[in-house]
């Protein structure tokens, strides 16, 4: 019997990033789930990614309309219904907005969620913040694939986890697990003010009790390179750094940096107990000086120590995860952003 095959349905990613958004579309029915022994195929070269710049300081708004024309653009050279559409963002998503994301001018409180249901009428949109995509990403397709209990940590210009706890992302009750950044160092991260020799209480709300972002503002690449900097006197990146490990007062900072780190994760895997840790993001150029100083420090302090391993992907992980959360059919907490019927 002969006649015109069908066309695919498919899907439809998006990563909104500081610099560029990213988006993708795949087969909706290209990867299968995994045998016991085999994880899922990865859309690999068959992704064609269309990049725009994010030209944050147009504000958020124009960044949302901007990002929706290329995403329809890209739509109508393709036949077949979309029956999802996967979103990564910088910050987090909570109660229908993103939080945590100064960056980009109008991006906090941002109802982006409620916005590309909108825009996608009867399609549903499944919406995580970046790292949590990424480890969608690695959880179907990569180095966190058939793990039950797995971290996933994020190295780059900031510093966040992703966990797998029960073979799922965790969300959390605010949509913040795994904000590693916040992590106290030490006991005087933890003065809390008194007023009238009464602790204050943390606030209710939609915003943060936390004002600083303590591990984040020693560890990750943006403070690497602005403690750097002040250390030699002229302008550096945390890559530049790495690269002069050998001078001592280098050393010494990169040491002390790494210290810090390793005893975050050593303390998150005794909170967690995973059995894998899969390290990505940006700073993984430095895997070499890394990942020994991750493993040892594991090692030491974890009563079951997990693996600590690089991760699949090193570009476009939370492109992935946008994919994966779409093909999957939820979020990190499986609840979708459908449209009101």
């Amino acid at each position: 019997m002969s006649g015109t095959a069908r066309p695919l349905p498919h899907v439809l990613g998006i990563d909104f990033g500081g610099t560029k958004v990213a988006l993708a579309v795949a087969p909706a029915g290209a990867m299968e789930a995994p045998s016991a022994s085999a994880p899922r195929a990865v859309p690999g070269s068959a992704l064609e990614v269309t990049r725009l710049e994010t030209r944050g300081a147009e504000g958020a708004a124009e960044v949302v309309r901007r990002t929706v024309a290329a995403c329809r653009s890209l739509l109508a050279s393709r036949a077949g219904e979309l029956v999802a559409v996967g979103v990564s963002t910088f910050g987090i998503v909570r109660d229908d907005v993103v939080r945590l994301a100064p960056n980009v001018p109008g991006w906090e409180g941002l109802p982006l969620p409620g916005l590309l249901r909108e825009e996608f009428g009867g399609t549903p949109v499944f919406v995580a913040n970046d790292v949590k995509a990424a480890t969608a990403a690695e959880l179907r397709w990569g180095n966190l694939a058939g793990v039950r209990d797995g971290i996933y940590l994020n190295l780059g210009t900031g510093l966040a986890a992703g966990l797998v706890v029960d073979g799922r992302v965790a969300r959390g009750a605010h949509g913040a697990a795994g904000e590693i950044a916040y992590l106290a160092r030490h006991a005087d991260d933890l003065r809390i003010p008194r007023h009238n020799g009464v602790t204050a209480h943390a606030q209710e709300g939609p915003e943060p009790a936390a004002a600083r972002a303590h591990l984040e503002e020693y560890v990750s690449g943006v403070a690497l390179a602005e403690r750097g900097t002040e250390l030699l006197g002229s302008p550096v990146t945390a890559a530049q750094l790495f690269d002069r490990g050998d001078e001592p007062r280098v050393r010494t900072l990169l040491e002390d940096a790494l210290d810090a780190l390793g005893l975050a994760v050593a303390n998150l895997c005794v909170a967690l107990d995973p059995s894998r840790v899969v390290v990505g993001g940006g700073m993984m150029g430095a895997a070499s000086l890394i990942m020994p100083r991750l493993r040892e420090a594991v090692r030491q302090a974890v009563p079951y120590p997990p693996e600590v391993v690089p991760a699949r992907f090193v570009d476009d992980a939370p492109l992935y995860g946008a994919i994966a959360l779409a093909l999957d059919g939820d979020t990190p907490t499986g609840q979708a952003v459908r449209p009101t019927m």
